[in-house]
């Protein structure tokens, strides 16, 4: 088998036996990948005929996807479970962690332990919460179209620490590229624009784009530093930006000290 692409690498064609367990699960992948539909409504089921078989096949605990628009426009498009969720709403009010790394860097990131060592001290105030919710390991794959640019990233969790092995990579970056075809082919339709990746996100973050242009407003700020001053609430009264968000929307935080 050839060598696996690590962090700072591209996605390398990953062999397997014939007759193996993961040509079977590639294989499902193939036939979910073929299910695309047309619009939001075909992506989006397609992504989740694409995870679910990852949780099932992977030793790993639950997976999300989460897209990017550009100018810290991010949306979770789909989640395996709560925990998967919350997740990638850390990495979001917090605007760090693997996620943003593996966008990055257009490579994959794979944080064995989150309690110790190099993953632990990179992203400090996310590995403290991700360990509070009972995560150990969080492997970031980029959703990258030849290399070009990051879209988007496929996440996974799991409880326990330890790396993503040979055998569970030999699916996750296949899965990951598959993924990235169903978004570009729903960009690809007629008239299709990539903002449209965002219509059917199981959580868009409208809260936090409509918060923030208030800011823009009450504070005379652009867009990047209204986010950053969001977060920054956010992170000090221990909320998620998206709670942060409603305050501002409501009234009852002006942020302007």
């Amino acid at each position: 088998m050839s060598a696996l692409p690590d962090e700072g690498d591209g996605f390398a064609d990953v062999p397997s036996a014939p007759g193996s367990d993961t040509d079977e699960a590639l294989r499902r992948l193939s036939m979910a990948a073929a299910a695309t539909g047309s619009g939001p409504e075909g992506a989006g089921n397609a992504v989740a005929g694409l995870c679910r078989p990852c949780v099932d096949l992977l030793d790993i605990t639950g997976v999300s996807v989460s897209l990017s628009g550009g100018d810290d426009v991010r949306a979770l498009w789909w989640s395996s479970d709560e925990t998967a969720g919350r997740l990638a709403e850390a990495q979001y009010t917090l605007g760090d962690g693997p996620s943003h790394s593996a966008m990055e860097l257009m490579a994959p990131v794979l944080a064995a332990d989150l309690t110790s060592g190099t993953d632990a001290l990179r992203w400090p105030v996310f590995a403290q919460q991700a360990v509070e919710l009972g995560v150990r390991a969080v492997f970031s794959l980029p959703l990258s179209p030849a290399g070009i640019l990051a879209m988007g990233t496929l996440d996974l969790y799991r409880r326990d620490p330890g790396p993503l092995s040979e055998s569970d990579r030999a699916l996750a970056f296949p899965a990951a590229d598959a993924i990235t075809d169903a978004f570009l082919a729903l960009g690809n339709l007629p008239g299709g624009e990539p903002g449209r990746w965002l219509d059917a996100a199981e959580n868009g973050h409208e809260e936090v784009h409509q918060a923030t242009g208030m800011l823009m407003v009450f504070l005379e700020l652009d867009p990047q530093q209204a986010l950053a001053r969001l977060r920054a609430h956010a992170f000090a009264r221990g909320q998620s930006v998206t709670e942060a968000a409603r305050d501002v929307i409501a009234g009852r935080e002006t942020l302007r000290d």
